[in-house]
């Protein structure tokens, strides 16, 4: 079945985060997201964001308007492939906003994913990086959505404050992708561009760092 894909509004990017993606969350910051329909059935959304830090484009001389980042694919059960929804979202997105140049991605090692929906899209893989988050009420949750909903996301006022057991969890793996969208990027990118990572390297990492996974993407 083919799928369709919208711009929808922040209730529609909310419900599906909150009931189809492992972090039961919206990320922070401003976001852009297209809902994904299957016939007349809705099966979730791909959502857009400026990324966790303002320097996000630094490394590629791009400045804010230039570089995003795909911060959900929150989907239910479907039949389209994932890689063809993001095809789609990448032309309506760049059709959008004409001046964007380059987006980037995450595979969270800690929850599984090495990137194979980004892999199966011909995104360039730039490498591991290290990475961390805070775990509250037993859940990992990213510094910046600590930071947007409790106004803080310091160990101490968190322990105070919110959970007296919060701590930060360090020695995770983030998987970075690129996907420009303009030759001049793609030229840059593929100068960064490693060996994509395998299912069976990552299980090897984790169960050295110790993380735990969980079904990969």
């Amino acid at each position: 079945m083919r799928a369709r894909l919208a711009w929808v509004e922040w209730a529609t990017i909310d419900y599906a985060c909150r009931h189809w993606h492992y972090a039961r969350q919206v990320p922070a910051g401003r976001l852009m997201g297209l809902g994904v329909w299957e016939g007349e059935r809705f099966v979730g959304v791909i959502v857009f964001g400026r990324g966790a830090t303002p320097s996000i484009g630094k490394p590629y001389g791009l400045e804010q308007g230039q570089i995003c980042e795909l911060v959900r694919v929150a989907l239910r059960d479907h039949e389209t492939p994932v890689s063809r929804m993001l095809a789609v979202a990448l032309r309506l997105l760049k059709r959008r906003c004409p001046g964007l140049r380059l987006v980037i991605s995450y595979a969270a090692s800690e929850e599984g994913h090495y990137g194979g929906i980004y892999q199966a899209g011909g995104w360039l893989y730039e490498g591991p990086m290290d990475s961390y988050k805070i775990e509250i009420h037993g859940r990992l949750v990213h510094a910046r959505s600590v930071g947007s909903r409790y106004g803080r996301h310091h160990i101490a006022f968190l322990r105070e404050m919110i959970d007296p057991n919060a701590r930060a969890v360090r020695g995770l793996i983030r998987h970075k992708y690129l996907m420009p969208l303009d030759e001049e990027m793609r030229a840059l990118a593929k100068a960064k561009a490693r060996p994509y990572p395998k299912q069976t390297e990552l299980r090897a990492k984790q169960a050295m760092a110790g993380a735990p996974g969980t079904a990969a993407v």
